[in-house]
């Protein structure tokens, strides 16, 4: 709380031309938390914070720009050179260096989502879901995600508009340099299943793998769930923030782009 009142100064006590007091910091964020957490509406938090539909959206308009603005230099960025010289260390005691991290993609079911939407959001599961692409090292650290593709969309299609590979278009790769069974590699490459295409900065599974390839196949499996258990760290299934939750209503200051 802290961090958001000394950022915006919305959140701060004010007082109008006769001295009555505004809203405090703690109603201000208690109403935005409960709608992100719960998924609950605007007309759900006048019961319990006393504020108006319109200000209780107003602040989570600005306690959402406030989070992007104070912890996107620190999160949900492409790794620095430290963080680089980390994962680097921690993937060759792994047995896989210059590996960086795990990409994945995940369907989160959308309850409500509108008709009119549905077909375009339906894909293998029959039911509406928006896709959650991300990257995730080993210490639970998800430094990019690629959020609100639809549904009907696989890992494809969904790498193909996704801004990962944007710096290697534009040739700003990091600069790494490690050596694999007598070969010198100057590029990182990230664990993916098996759907991925054929590409230099993927490292797959070997489908059906002998008896020389079965370790490797167990290990790159293995390490693959470092992103498919990032779900689970943050959101827990029955607790108040839930995946579920997140994306059971229409999602609040989220715009469809025509």
């Amino acid at each position: 709380m802290k961090d958001v009142v000394q950022h915006n100064s919305y959140f701060n006590w004010s007082y109008d031309v006769v001295g009555h007091s505004s809203f405090s910091p703690h109603q201000k964020l208690t109403s935005s938390l409960r709608m992100l957490a719960y998924g609950c509406s605007a007309d759900f938090i006048d019961e319990y914070c006393r504020m108006a539909q319109t200000t209780t959206l107003e602040c989570l308009r600005k306690f959402g720009s406030s989070i992007i603005n104070i912890y996107s230099h620190e999160y949900l960025r492409a790794p620095n050179e430290e963080d680089l010289r980390r994962l680097l260390q921690h993937s060759n005691r792994r047995g896989f260096p210059g590996m960086i991290g795990s990409i994945d993609c995940m369907h989160w079911e959308w309850k409500n989502c509108p008709t009119g939407w549905a077909g375009q959001y339906s894909g293998y599961k029959g039911k509406p879901t928006i896709v959650l692409k991300a990257v995730a090292s080993y210490d639970t650290w998800i430094w990019h995600a690629f959020f609100g593709n639809p549904g009907s969309h696989n890992d494809i299609s969904t790498l193909g508009v996704s801004p990962l590979f944007d710096r290697a278009v534009n040739g700003q790769l990091p600069k790494v340099k490690y050596t694999v069974n007598g070969h010198t590699y100057d590029q990182c490459y990230y664990l993916a299943d098996g759907i991925y295409p054929e590409w230099s900065t993927f490292v797959k599974t070997i489908t059906a793998p002998n008896n020389q390839k079965k370790l490797f196949s167990k290990c790159q499996e293995a390490y693959c769930k470092d992103v498919e258990r990032e779900p689970s760290a943050y959101f827990k299934k029955d607790g108040p923030l839930s995946k579920d939750r997140v994306v059971c209503g229409m999602c609040r200051q989220w715009e469809k782009l025509c």
